[in-house]
């Protein structure tokens, strides 16, 4: 092996070497913006629970009062139907 030869295959592991390196970077920085997005839908999911938590805590009556309207009209369904 001569000299350009050497010089040749020095040029070009160099070159491979670069191309590598900017690959290792922008896998890095794609690995980067997939954390940062990641985080992001972990947070809207939190974000997105407590709402959910907050609308059944303040639902839980609504059944309760259909219950007790029903009741009461029936009451008074039955309180007419006697006094007349």
């Amino acid at each position: 092996m001569n000299s350009t030869e050497a010089e040749e295959v020095v040029l070009e592991l160099e070159r491979l070497r670069r191309s590598v390196d900017v690959g290792f970077a922008t896998t890095r920085g794609d690995l980067a913006l997939l954390l940062q997005r990641a985080d992001q839908t972990d947070k809207t999911l939190d974000e997105h629970e407590a709402r959910i938590e907050a609308l059944e805590r303040t639902r839980w009556p609504l059944p309760s009062l259909a219950a007790a309207t029903s009741c009461m009209a029936l009451a008074l369904t039955i309180w007419q139907s006697l006094g007349r």
